[in-house]
């Protein structure tokens, strides 16, 4: 509890406990940016596609976080100097203190490098999403995967057993807007992990595990194509009330169909795919990666919730099967098998508590 109180009450932290460790740690995110830009330079040639980013959503991205992250970096150094003064108003030797404490340039490079190779992993996720019905062409799952989930529930259709448990008013706009935060709320742990975590070394495996799930997804799709309940059955879902998630289901269907007519056409790109769900995978990772990083009892309830709920808003509205979610588990783990292997991250031992 020693080193937790320190960063809670703003106190000088050890020099070890900030340090990013090897260029080991440094350099997992961008080699998974690099192996996933391989294989996307494959797929996309494959179906003679020019490598891209569709409406420069993965630049955008990026940039958005580290304008996030240069604000929490900010916030970080005054609030902990504000601490250590014990002040409102910290004094300027706090904040070079707190500063080259924890945001040497080293230190700066390793989130850098974290959140490039995270948003460039991404960006070639995309990419071998978008030419799925360009590789395997007719090839689609969804039959199988539809019985597969009537089969674990004794012959029911799970969506429509949620439906009528949950109803449709009120459970559907709810769930609708956990699914569509988790655009936001992906970014927004990203970058407070990396900003806030006591031990950087921490932050940067848990930012390769997320890398990691980009790459893993994209084969999980290519091995068992399929477009999910809400477009092989959607009169299964017709009578669920508009919701953003409704309007985002009929946006990428109009995509779909675009690209299909002329993949060529700039800025053309698809986005439809089921098997497995990426939304699980990633709030999964989260969830188990709370534990191995030893955070509060808090957050890790909040994130095995927001895992729960997120899963049911994905049968609920159609975008996946349970299956999809459940391959969202073996995803999950191993993604974070891979990043400690890449980072060789292992928890420091906790220091006993003064006296």
């Amino acid at each position: 509890m020693g080193r937790v109180r320190a960063v809670i009450e703003g106190q000088p932290l050890p020099a070890s406990a900030r340090d990013p460790g090897s260029w080991r740690n440094i350099a997992a995110g961008p080699v998974v940016a690099l192996v996933t830009v391989a294989g996307a330079l494959v797929a996309t040639h494959k179906a003679h596609v020019t490598f891209s980013d569709p409406d420069h959503v993965g630049a955008r991205r990026l940039a958005l976080v580290c304008v996030l992250v240069a604000v929490l970096v900010v916030l970080d150094i005054v609030v902990r100097a504000a601490r250590r003064s014990q002040r409102i108003r910290p004094t300027l030797d706090a904040l070079r203190g707190v500063q080259r404490e924890r945001w040497t340039w080293r230190q700066g490079l390793a989130v850098a490098s974290a959140l490039v190779g995270f948003y460039v992993t991404y960006v070639a996720y995309r990419n071998i999403k978008s030419v799925l019905p360009l590789l395997r062409p007719g090839d689609l799952f969804d039959r199988e995967l539809a019985d597969a989930d009537r089969l674990l529930f004794f012959g029911s259709d799970p969506a429509q057993l949620l439906h009528a448990l949950l109803g449709t008013q009120i459970s559907t706009p709810i769930l609708s807007t956990v699914y569509v935060a988790f655009v936001f709320i992906l970014p927004a742990m990203l970058a407070i992990a990396l900003v806030f975590s006591p031990d950087l070394r921490g932050g940067l495996f848990y930012a390769t595990a997320l890398s990691v799930n980009w790459g893993i997804g994209a084969i999980s799709y290519l091995l068992i194509p399929a477009r999910g309940p809400i477009y092989y059955v959607p009169g299964d879902f017709a009578g669920l009330p508009s919701s953003h998630a409704s309007y985002l289901q009929g946006l990428l269907l109009d995509q779909r169909r675009e690209f299909l007519a002329d993949p060529t056409a700039p800025g053309a790109a698809q986005n439809i795919a089921a098997f497995a769900s990426l939304h699980c995978s990633m709030l999964l990772t989260a969830a188990i990666a709370a534990h191995m990083l030893g955070v509060g009892s808090r957050l890790k309830i909040g994130l095995w919730v927001l895992a729960g709920v997120s899963a049911i808003a994905t049968v609920h509205l159609g975008w996946h099967y349970v299956v999809d979610d459940l391959a969202a588990v073996l995803i999950a783990v191993a993604a974070l098998c891979i990043a400690k292997l890449l980072t060789g991250f292992r928890r420091r031992p906790r220091e006993p508590t003064p006296g």
